[in-house]
């Protein structure tokens, strides 16, 4: 099941008995935050959750599906995120 930022808002505002609008500022305060950190090239670490940060990627070979025609991508930057030793654990059973 996908999880969507509407309905995480609808389940804030139902658990804490907060106004869709409160519940809305909830989310997205700390999406603006995560965004502007990661936009200074600093890392995102949130304990027991796991690490976001933005990697740079080199220019790589490609192919075109479309004309099966060899390609250049070029260099660019990608958001990554690795897991928490304590969340990968639960996600698999562990202690």
């Amino acid at each position: 099941m996908t999880f969507t930022i509407s309905q995480l808002i609808d389940a804030i505002a139902q658990q804490k008995g907060f106004s869709r609008k409160k519940s809305k500022e909830t989310v997205f305060t700390p999406i603006k935050l995560f965004n502007s950190t990661l936009e200074s090239n600093e890392d995102v670490l949130i304990s027991g959750f796991g690490k976001i940060w933005v990697k740079d990627k080199r220019e790589r070979k490609g192919r075109n599906p479309a004309t099966s025609g060899d390609m250049v991508l070029g260099p660019r930057r990608v958001v990554t995120f690795r897991c928490s030793g304590m969340l990968r654990d639960k996600i698999n059973g562990e202690k």
